[in-house]
């Protein structure tokens, strides 16, 4: 696949999981208690989580096509 279809097609993913994923932290916090510590650590928790399976696809996105002949 060329460089610029995976990207559209990353863009196609990105945005509607990303969007899924804020909708969803939304849906949990208000099931966190109401307590200070507690709802900070969810959200630093919430914040960061979503960066893991976004980096594999922004890398997946980003990689050579010559590297692993994908």
């Amino acid at each position: 696949m060329s460089p610029r279809n995976k990207k559209l097609v990353g863009l196609f993913i990105l945005l509607p999981a990303l969007l899924a994923y804020i909708l969803l932290a939304i849906v949990i916090a208000d099931y966190v208690p109401d307590f200070w510590l507690i709802e900070l650590a969810y959200f630093i928790v919430a914040g960061v989580l979503w960066a893991f399976p976004m980096k594999a696809l922004i890398d997946w996105m980003s990689r050579d096509p010559s590297q692993n002949g994908s």
